[in-house]
Parts: C-alpha cells; structure tokens; sequence
C-alpha cells in the first residue's frame, strides 16, 4: 500500500452510517450544539490516542502494533486480549454496515409528513427495496465484501482509495448545500442564520430515555439533561469512529512504512479530515433541521436507522429539494458497503496478527494447527483463512433482518463499543510507559541512546520518525476520557427496571 491508499483507507473507515444515520439520533439526544460539541470532544479523544499508536508504529513499526504494545509496555495478557477484543469489534463493525445496508432499502416516508413540508412530490419512496427480503440485500454485500477483500492487498488500496475520495467530494457537496439552504432561508424569510440553536430550539434538548421494557419514560432536564443526553451522544459517535487505528493497522502493508514521517502524516491527516468533516457536517445540518423533527426521534439505546432518519435528506425535504434524497440514500449504502469491506480487512488483519503469536493459542495439537492455518497467507500475500473466519462472524447481519434479533445485535454494538474503549485506554498506557523509556536529548545524537540507566530512545533525534509535542498529556487525556465512558456507558441499564440485558452488554467486556 502506497501513502494514499493508507490515508484513503483509514478516511473510508470512519465514513459509513455512522456520520449520515446516527448523526440525527446525536442531534435529537443533546440538541445541535450538543452534537458539535460531542463530535469535537470524541474526534479529540480518539486522535489523541491514535497519535499515541501512530508514535510507536513509527518506532516500531510491527504487525499488529495494537496486540503487540499492549504486550510489551503492559502484560502480553492485555495485549492478547485486546487483540481479541479489537477483532470482535471491527467484525461486529462489519455486520452492523451490512445490516444497515439492508435498512437503507426500506427508503420510505410517509406521506402525512411530505405534505407537512409542502413537498412537491406526495409520495417518496424505493418500491423495489419495500418488497424485497433484507435478508437478500445482506447476502449480497457479504459476498461483495469477501470477493474484495480476497483481491490482492494493492488492487484492495486503490478500489478504497476511489470510494474514499467519492466519499470526500459528496460530504464537502453535502456541507456546500446545507450552507446554501440556510443562506437562501435567512434572505427569504428574514430568519437568523442560527435560529434553531436559539429558543424555542435551543442549542442544547432534553433527555427523554424510554426503558428497556417500554413501560416507563424518563424526562431529564437542565444540567442533568445535558449530561446524559451527552453520554448517550458520545457512545453513539465512538461506534461511528472506530477506523481510527486504520493508518497503524496497515503498518506492516505500508511499504513507506520506513519513509520518515510517513505514519506521522497518515495519522495526522485522517485525524483532521474526519474531525473538521463530521463537525462542519452536523453543524451545517442543525441551521436546517430542528432536533426535535419526527424522523429524528429515537430513544433505543442502540439502533439502525433508516435514510428517512437521516438529517441530510431531512434537510432536502424541509427545503423541497428533489431527486437529491434519492441520490443521498444510494449514497449511504455505497458509504455503508465500503466502511463494512474496511471492517472485514482490519478483522482479518488483527486475527492475522494474532495467529502469529505462539501464546495465543492452546498448546494442543487443534489450537497448533488452526493457528498455523490462520498464519498462511497466498501467493498474493492476502490471508486468506484469516479473512474467511472473520468473513464467517459478518453473518451475524442476518440477525437484523427481524426486529427481536436486531435488538441483540445493537446490544453487541454497545458491547463492540465498550470492547474498543478498553483498547484505547490499553494504547494510552502503553504510550505513557513507552515514553518512560525516551528522553529529549541532541538531536544530533541518533535514535537510540545508551545512558548509565539503559538505552533509550531520543524523540529530539532528527531522524526520530513521529514526535507530537505534549503527547503524554494527550495520553493521559485519552486515558480519563475513555475510562469515564467505559464507566458509564451502561447508565440506562440501571433506570427502574433494572435490565439485565443491557448491564452485560454494556459491562461484559470489563
């Protein structure tokens, strides 16, 4: 892989339903100038751990660096697992795109709502989706995502690193038209630019959470609802961010991987793309679009939504736009589709990655030989054992193709979720023991340094490949933001009744 195709990779990654669908729930759960904040807050939390990982990477730059610093700073226990934990993560990442790609086809609103708008058109809808199975939809972007990912590793970058600038070119369209709407409302009707993050709107709204049984609604208002509105908002946005580590995945493909400041760049630039993309996104979608819109509404603790949930197209029928939500929904499957390949290829990489270490496996004679069958790769250089087992767990989007185990498979979302956290907390320690072993000496002194204590490594070198300043701090940072959402993160599930279900789901990875 070339620098582009691992800068366009780990951009796709993070692009799927996430920033089109789940956005409005973020919108509707802490109000327009909540969800920038909580975009904001989560983008920095999670370039700051992933600058940790992008440093070591760089030093060392190792197959599976997220398995093997936990390893070797920590406990090679807590490296194995999480690995393992990243692993079921990016496969249930897979199956959660996959399984909105099938939601997508269900593409209808209603027509009460249309006319609420004055829309031109009484009925916009995809017939051909309504009357098919989703069950059909799944198998086919399953197979899509296998025959992919068992091209070779260079044919593999550059179909990403088309659907990555696709991707780039329609999100800077989409925030170009939204600020055009508003512009155009503003002259029309004599409006402020920013009149639904003001009253009666507001820039922040209240929680309103339903427990899991349905029997019961809680209202939170004020500082406590904003603050729970804010929990909620930013484990539904971590789900959405997990291609992060995409850049440091990819080390051991990267053939710049030894160029200086290569995995320095890479992370550096999809950090900055992903934050100032998905923040002016939202911003520009809540100068159009009221967070309390009907479509809007949800108040499951995890779920996948629809394009008829999606603010975007929302924005389009509120301002009697035609054609364009058409193109939007196709548009979400195709970002969907790509982000559920990205999924598959960094689970198979991680399992690849963790056939490679002895310890992982049982010392009998079955784990000997499914880690060796997992440690092989092709002519081509593909693992394709190690791509077919994960392949095998993106069944688990069947499970959305009916309403009861769809439930299950949002609950393994939370526990995916919670699952990355720890693996991010594990990196930023990592770092912070890693940098015990540097110092800032000359920079004329190379990479390494003996002193009387030991060697260490001089990060003021002038070949040092990746030095952030402060990145201890941003550790640190990293650390205490993803420990208190771990902590958190299962908060409804102890609203009266207590849900069982959703405390193992929440705590289980823990």
């Amino acid at each position: 892989l070339g620098e582009r195709h691992v800068n366009m990779i780990a951009f796709s990654s993070t692009i799927g339903i996430g920033l089109f669908l789940q956005s409005g729930k973020i919108m509707y759960l802490i109000g327009p100038g909540g969800a920038v904040l909580a975009y904001l807050f989560m983008g920095t939390l999670l370039w700051s751990a992933n600058a940790s990982l992008g440093e070591m990477t760089a030093v060392f730059p190792v197959k599976g660096p997220i398995i093997d610093f936990p390893s070797r700073y920590l406990d090679e226990g807590v490296g194995f697992a999480v690995g393992w934990m990243a692993w079921f993560a990016y496969i249930n990442l897979t199956a959660t795109e996959v399984s909105a790609v099938a939601s997508l086809f269900k593409f209808k609103f209603e027509p009460e709502y249309l006319a609420s708008f004055s829309y031109p058109q009484e009925t916009l809808q995809w017939t051909f989706g309504l009357n098919t199975n989703p069950a059909v939809w799944v198998g086919m972007m399953l197979l899509g995502i296998l025959a992919i990912n068992l091209l070779p590793v260079r044919a593999y970058g550059e179909i990403e690193y088309v659907c990555g600038c696709i991707k780039l070119i329609v999100i800077v369209g989409i925030i170009m038209m939204n600020t055009i709407i508003n512009a155009n409302n503003t002259r029309t009707n004599g409006t402020s630019h920013f009149q639904l993050y003001q009253l009666p709107w507001g820039f922040f709204s209240n929680q309103t959470v339903t427990d899991p049984s349905g029997g019961r609604t809680y209202t939170f208002t004020g500082g406590t609802g904003r603050l729970v509105g804010m929990w909620s908002a930013m484990n539904t946005i971590f789900f959405s961010l997990q291609g992060f580590f995409t850049v440091s995945v990819t080390a051991a493909e990267n053939k710049h991987v030894e160029r200086d400041e290569a995995i320095k760049l890479a992370t550096r630039k999809v950090s900055l793309r992903v934050i100032l993309l998905y923040v002016l996104v939202v911003f520009t979608v809540g100068l159009n679009v009221p967070y309390n819109d009907k479509n809007l509404q949800d108040q499951t603790i995890s779920s996948i939504r629809r394009g008829q949930n999606s603010p975007i197209i929302i924005a389009c029928i509120h301002n009697s736009i035609v054609g364009w939500p058409h193109f939007f929904n196709a548009f979400y499957i195709f970002s969907a589709f790509s982000c559920g390949v990205n999924g598959l290829f960094i689970a198979s990489r991680l399992l690849h990655a963790l056939a490679s270490i002895r310890n992982v496996w049982p010392n009998t004679g079955w784990g000997a030989n499914i880690k060796a069958r997992l440690e092989r790769t092709s002519s081509k250089g593909v693992p394709v054992n190690a791509v077919f087992v994960s392949w095998l767990f993106g069944l688990l989007g069947f499970l959305a193709v009916k309403p009861s185990p769809a439930r299950i498979l949002g609950r393994m979302a939370i526990f995916s979720t919670c699952s990355m956290l720890i693996v991010y907390a594990c990196v930023a320690i990592s770092f912070l023991y890693f940098k015990t072993r540097t110092i800032n000496g000359d920079p004329d002194e190379g990479v390494l340094v003996s002193t009387p204590e030991g060697q260490f490594l001089n990060r003021n070198a002038s070949d040092y490949p990746y030095k952030s300043h402060l990145q201890w701090l941003r550790s640190a940072y990293a650390l205490f933001g993803c420990c208190l959402l771990i902590i958190f993160i299962g908060w409804r599930a102890f609203l009266n009744p207590f849900s069982h279900a959703d405390f193992l789901a929440a705590y289980l990875s823990v």
